[in-house]
């Protein structure tokens, strides 16, 4: 089965959306309202579609409403039975200290072919469609990982660059990797939009890994998905609230190692709408009463991969 085209433009707007509330607060100090104005913009627009949506990636439960938490039901409650994953304001500090990299985040697949992961942290590493699947792997050692990826890209390990978050849980890594001589480009938050730097060599980014949020992790594979590039993940369970809440949520292996295909199943449109400029895309520009955004939208069954510009001309 394949998700109908219809439901790019629906979703563009969703995420639009979505970032145009928020970019009312870039350079504002007040990630809290941001993020909240994400939410109501998305959920607002999501349920005037004409779908059975249920979130099964959002943030928190239903006690942390008013976010878009995991099993809310969206849409009509007619229509198509779709899995939604949200992350309305992905890099919040970035929209609140008016910095690089803030997007609003939204995929689809068919119900049941999205994994529904619990809000908790995942080691995962994601890597370009020209890598061999045996080449990188999550339980490596490090220096195995950019051993093999240096000679498969046939070029000197001094001239790979990683991605990752620059993150004190990360010290013994980015240690290791200074050591490698690799090129190191750190980020501070947004992990979704730094694994996505894998998919095109004009980001100059061989290899994203690290530990960062499970939901960014389930979302990035959508897209990824759709570029043909690789992606692991598992999830860390280290409380007894987490492990409880992911059997609840029917994972049985609590260490078991996810490849793309078992987190995103079938058919899956992804859409990442700019907030503020980064790599992937433009942010939010007001212009002459005029909302203009830039999203990277993905569908794996089309194989569409590209970046559409929408204008929302601002109601009096």
């Amino acid at each position: 089965m394949t998700i109908d085209k219809k439901f790019i433009d629906l979703l563009v707007n969703v995420s639009s959306k979505g970032a145009i509330s928020a970019s009312n607060f870039i350079g504002k100090k007040d990630k809290i309202s941001a993020d909240q104005a994400a939410v109501s913009a998305m959920r607002n627009e999501l349920n005037k579609l004409n779908i059975n949506g249920k979130v099964v990636i959002g943030e928190g439960e239903l006690d942390k409403a008013p976010m878009l938490y995991i099993g809310e039901k969206v849409g009509s409650g007619n229509g198509t039975s779709i899995d939604i994953a949200v992350d309305p304001l992905e890099g919040t500090n970035f929209v609140a200290n008016n910095m690089p990299g803030g997007l609003s985040v939204i995929s689809i697949a068919e119900k049941g072919n999205l994994f529904s992961a619990p809000e908790t942290y995942m080691d995962k590493i994601a890597y370009g469609k020209n890598v061999p699947n045996d080449a990188i792997d999550l339980d490596f050692p490090i220096e195995k990982n950019i051993k093999n990826l240096a000679e498969v890209k046939n070029t000197n390990i001094e001239q790979l660059t990683i991605c990752i978050l620059d993150r004190p849980r990360h010290k013994d890594i980015i240690n290791k990797l200074r050591m490698l001589n690799v090129n190191l480009k750190l980020i501070t938050d947004g992990d979704v939009s730094g694994a996505l730097l894998v998919t095109d060599d004009k980001y100059k980014v061989d290899l994203f890994l690290g530990i960062g949020g499970g939901p960014e992790g389930v979302l990035a594979a959508c897209a990824l998905d759709a570029f043909d590039c690789k992606f692991q993940g598992r999830f860390i369970f280290e409380s007894e609230k987490d492990i409880s809440r992911a059997k609840k949520m029917g994972i049985t292996d609590l260490k078991k190692k996810y490849i793309l295909s078992e987190i995103v199943k079938g058919d899956s449109i992804f859409c990442a709408t700019g907030i503020t400029k980064g790599d992937l895309v433009n942010g939010v520009i007001l212009n002459d009463k005029k909302y203009l955004t830039e999203t990277l939208v993905t569908h794996k069954h089309s194989a569409l991969t590209k970046i559409i510009v929408k204008e929302d001309i601002i109601k009096p």
